[in-house]
């Protein structure tokens, strides 16, 4: 249940755009959507997890200052900019600092062997550059209702890399870890 709530704000953001009066409308739905998604994810878990709240802390951020810009490209480009950013700072971080800062996050969850946490690393650096670069073409060479289409259809690429990850995971995880997520360690 809780993964669908993820798609909700998404899914009215685009019913709202193509229903109700444009990208400004859509932004203020999408806010909040957001903000009634995270209030039922906290009713359901008595908390938010550090990427809701900076997920929540980035769209109401962002848009009111789409919201008070009143410009589309503010809101086209804004993917580009954020996708970028995340990979720029796993790549400094990894290469330029020798910390691989998702295992920090996660690695309290899953535990992994450094190569292991290195090529998910890597790999999160790939595709954030890729959908900075493929937002970015989007935004840049087609029109504000192409956008808003790809960002409903563009979801496939975070699923199908999502799918990725779990197989990658799934297959490196160490015995014991595995075991324990099904019941119990082995006897």
């Amino acid at each position: 249940m809780k993964q669908i709530l993820d798609f909700i704000p998404l899914v009215l953001f685009v019913v709202a755009y193509k229903f109700w009066g444009g990208i400004y409308t859509a932004t203020a739905v999408l806010m909040a959507a957001t903000v009634v998604q995270m209030a039922i994810l906290y009713a359901i878990d008595k908390q938010l997890s550090t990427m809701h709240k900076v997920t929540l802390g980035m769209i109401l951020g962002f848009g009111a200052l789409t919201l008070y810009l009143q410009d589309e490209r503010f809101i086209k480009w804004k993917p580009t900019f954020l996708y970028a950013g995340m990979a720029l700072v796993l790549a400094v971080a990894l290469w330029g600092f020798g910390k691989n800062l998702l295992a920090k996050l996660l690695g309290q969850t899953l535990p992994l062997p450094d190569a292991q946490w290195r090529v998910l690393c890597v790999s999160w650096i790939c595709y954030f550059a890729f959908m900075s670069t493929i937002n970015g073409i989007v935004a840049a060479y087609f029109s504000t209702d192409f956008w808003v289409n790809f960002k409903l259809w563009g979801y496939a690429f975070p699923i199908v890399f999502l799918i990725g990850q779990v197989a990658y995971i799934a297959k490196h995880m160490p015995e014991e870890a595995k075991a324990e997520g099904e019941g119990g360690p082995k006897s």
